[in-house]
């Protein structure tokens, strides 16, 4: 029995697992689609991208999964009559607990690694991709010879350029980002590079002069070396990397970070969301098994209710679990609640009703709401049937 029971499960989890995991990307892929075309990518770049994508939206799809699966387990078994033949051949609900039980805890380990490792890596290598493939689309717009005024607020000529090294030669900027000032800028030599924990282009002249133009006030400036740095948001539309975030690092590195507080390099909202994301990485894989945990009983309560309408009562339930964390996420950050009260308790709640709920199955009882949803359905098909 424990063994077709886990076979199942898995089934199910990778069907849900697949389907979510497809909706999330496919919505994300249009959300990028500016991005994508801004790049030129090719449909190699395009997966690549994608799959570095995917262990940040595993991380939120693989406890949906899991309780999609369980519930849905559980409520054919209960729609099916096997769950009375069970109990009538002497098997209780709690001698069934070993097989989703075990489950759960599979996808608990599974989310745990994503979460402590994948995520960083895949964030890592997406925003290093994003960046290699934002420089090699600047050496092709910097054409040599011609005056370049793709980048806002930029206007930018360089008389040789090497593709092969991002070398630039007798090089002219002019910046007129600023509202106050005119830059204009001269150097024989430059060349292309990135800041790729910054998200930036960077554009590094050396042994030029600088000229600035204010009103009719006119100061030149030698230097060694001048860098123009250019958000990559102002040259690709949907790019929008900034610094390194808390969930793009891994657990070693957030562990880390807080030592920083005391010579004050990090800011107080920064470590707010650094507190955050350390709780973030455990609560999440938490939730497999406390949302598994909630859907066995709550798929027993519902007996006889079809399975497109199982599949919506489970979201509705997940979204009134992620609409607690959210709440929990932001005011942590605020610092308004601590984020071991607000990210925690969410999770407990559920475990708490989960718990109260198997047991109230293991003695064949029911939550009053529940049967009156029972008798206002049963209600409305004599209605049906009389008419």
């Amino acid at each position: 029995m424990q063994r077709q029971l886990f076979g199942e499960l898995l089934h199910l989890f990778l069907l849900c697992l697949g389907s979510l995991l497809t909706l999330v990307l496919i919505g994300r892929g249009l959300q990028l689609r500016e991005l994508f075309l801004g790049l030129d990518l090719g449909l190699a770049d395009a997966v690549l991208l994608f799959v570095y994508l995917t262990p940040f939206f595993m991380l939120l799809v693989v406890p949906v999964a899991c309780m999609l699966s369980v519930f849905l387990t559980f409520l054919r078994m209960s729609t099916d009559r096997e769950l009375i033949a069970l109990k009538a051949g002497g098997v209780s609900l709690y001698q069934m607990l070993a097989a989703p039980v075990l489950f759960c805890v599979l996808c608990t380990l599974l989310t745990l690694g994503i979460s402590l490792q994948g995520l960083a890596w895949g964030m890592s290598h997406f925003r290093a991709t994003v960046m290699e493939i934002a420089n090699s689309r600047a050496r092709v717009v910097v054409q040599p010879g011609v005056f370049n005024k793709d980048i806002p607020g930029l206007t930018l000529f360089a008389r040789q350029v090497d593709p092969a090294d991002s070398r630039l030669s007798q090089v002219i900027v002019e910046d007129r980002s600023r509202k106050d000032a005119t830059l204009t800028i001269l150097a024989p030599t430059g060349d292309i590079a990135t800041d790729e924990a910054r998200g930036e282009l960077l554009f590094r002249l050396q042994n030029g002069r600088l000229y600035k133009t204010e009103g009719q006030q006119v100061s030149v400036l030698g230097f060694g070396e001048y860098v123009v740095r250019i958000d990559l948001g102002q040259m690709f539309k949907g790019l929008d990397l900034g610094e390194i975030k808390p969930k793009e690092l891994s657990w070693s590195q957030l562990r880390a970070l807080p030592l920083d507080e005391a010579n004050g390099s990090l800011g107080d909202k920064y470590l707010r969301k650094v507190a955050v994301e350390l709780h973030k990485r455990w609560v999440f894989p938490a939730a497999c098994l406390v949302l598994g945990l909630f859907a066995m009983p709550l798929a027993c309560a519902f007996e006889g209710l079809h399975r497109q309408f199982g599949v919506v009562l489970a979201l509705l339930m997940f979204l009134v679990y992620y609409s607690l964390l959210s709440f929990g996420l932001t005011t942590g950050e605020a610092g308004t609640i601590p984020p071991v009260v607000g990210l925690w308790m969410p999770n407990a709640l559920f475990l708490a009703t989960g718990l109260w709920g198997l047991r109230l199955a293991a003695h064949e009882r029911t939550p009053a709401v529940v049967s009156l949803f029972s008798h206002s359905r049963l209600a409305l098909r004599r209605k049906r049937a009389s008419a």
